[in-house]
């Protein structure tokens, strides 16, 4: 069994209530219930992190060196600014998936860049919390097909990551 760590970045907490047109009616605990339950339906343990903080994102994705195999991140805000959350995920070199449930290419110009999909193993944008579950059924793939694979973009294997 694998452990499956979901992050979720700054404003998702108002997630249901802030610009449901944008980001649909369901609460961040809906979300994290729909994700959890698949998580153990494929077989895995889940775990769900929120912070509006970008320290407390720092110390979380450290802690998943030891307890967790992969990351499902959504760094909301933070995808556009934030060089210290992208040195967090290259120094832990665990796998991940950026996800935004909106689709950040048909938004504000300053929205439609990202410190991390160079690094992630894939990104899903604008499929709203769908993106998260197809995030979490290739995290299972990855898990169970890819047996002995290594995260193929830590910094010693894409030196341009850093």
């Amino acid at each position: 069994m694998a452990t499956i760590l979901i992050l979720h970045g700054p404003n998702l907490n108002l997630l249901g209530t802030r610009e449901p047109y944008l980001y649909g009616h369901d609460t961040l605990a809906t979300l994290n219930t729909k994700i959890i339950a698949l998580v153990k339906t494929l077989g895995h343990e889940g775990i769900a992190f929120q912070s509006n903080a970008e320290s407390a994102l720092i110390d979380r994705i450290h802690q998943s060196q030891d307890d967790a195999d992969f990351i499902i991140f959504n760094p909301a805000a933070f995808t556009h600014t934030s060089i210290a959350l992208r040195d967090a995920l290259i120094a832990i070199n665990k796998p991940f998936i950026e996800v935004h449930l909106s689709n950040i290419y048909r938004r504000e110009a300053f929205r439609q860049s990202s410190y991390f999909s160079d690094i992630a193993l894939g990104t899903l944008t604008g499929l709203g919390i769908k993106g998260y579950l197809l995030a979490v059924r290739y995290a299972h793939y990855y898990l169970t097909k890819q047996e002995g694979a290594s995260y193929p973009y830590g910094p010693a294997q894409n030196p341009q990551a850093h």
